[in-house]
């Protein structure tokens, strides 16, 4: 009798097999709904972009939210028109590539010192360059003027190019720095018994094997040069010296009224580095990833 009473008992009270995998379901299940909806945030912007771009004027303003149709490529002629949406390309193009060549050529040394080499204050050297990651561009962008003014380097390539590789650098070493570190001391010492000296052993085994690394780097370095807006206003205030996103700024005050023409050409300024970004995707997360393990 106490066996028959007792079996009830515990039905009632256990969890199902069939109920406990639905159960541990419902966390993951939840996960990837949070993750859907943060996607579909973030993606939306794009999506308004590219939409817009192809409207006419008076489909947007009829509905700024449904699908362009019929499509028009109207917007991407008149907002290449003149030839100064041309000319801001030039200047991105030219600030972009210069500051991230040198910015990532001073890194890779820098690095390679660190990294490598036995130095008296190596360490404090890494750490001060690491601090310098966490201070604002605004903070230094007036003792800068004030010296480059000295330097007569405002509206030159040359000036605006120096302040973004100086920006990048920090970031750049310490990337570097712990791939560097990662990369097996075996290679080196190899390479230094036949004889190789130490930019040798940068150029013909550390950049190489680095190469996720540079990868990411040139990635985010050159992302965050294309889309710089502050510096560009202060050091190239000449309007031959406008870079593309200082120019879509004036571009879309001057066409406030005409929506469609400024996201054709914030669609065309953001190709250039959606193309840059799939080029270098398969180096990207093993490059962030640079130094999680130490080999």
């Amino acid at each position: 009798m106490s066996a028959a009473v007792e079996a009830p008992e515990r039905s009632a009270g256990a969890e199902t097999p069939a109920r406990a995998p639905a159960r541990r379901r419902w966390p993951g299940v939840a996960r990837q709904l949070f993750l859907l909806a943060a996607a579909l945030v973030a993606l939306y912007p794009v999506f308004f972009m590219v939409t817009t771009a192809f409207k006419t004027q008076d489909q947007y303003l009829s509905n700024p939210y449904s699908l362009p149709w019929p499509i028009s490529l109207d917007n991407f002629s008149n907002a290449t028109r003149g030839g100064s949406f041309l000319t801001w390309f030039k200047n991105s193009v030219i600030l972009t590539v210069g500051s991230c060549i040198i910015s990532t050529g001073c890194a890779a040394l820098a690095a390679y010192a660190i990294a490598r080499m036995r130095f008296f204050g190596r360490d404090v050297l890494l750490s001060l360059s690491t601090a310098l990651m966490v201070v604002p561009p605004v903070v230094m962008l007036m003792p800068l003027f004030i010296l480059f003014t000295n330097l007569e380097l405002i509206d030159s390539y040359q000036g605006a190019i120096l302040v973004y590789s100086g920006l990048t650098l920090p970031f750049s070493i310490y990337m570097l720095t712990n791939f560097f570190r990662s990369i097996p001391n075996e290679l080196v010492e190899s390479a230094l018994t036949d004889g190789a000296r130490s930019l040798q052993i940068l150029w013909r085994i550390m950049l190489p094997l680095s190469m996720p690394a540079l990868v990411t780097l040139v990635v985010v370095n050159a992302l965050w040069v294309w889309n710089e807006l502050l510096i560009a206003l202060v050091f190239l205030p000449d309007d031959k010296y406008k870079t593309l996103m200082v120019g879509v700024t004036v571009f879309r005050s001057k066409y406030n009224l005409d929506v469609p023409v400024t996201m054709a050409g914030m669609l065309l300024a953001s190709i250039p580095m959606l193309l840059l970004y799939l080029f270098g995707q398969r180096f990207f997360i093993r490059g962030l990833t640079a130094g999680a393990v130490k080999g």
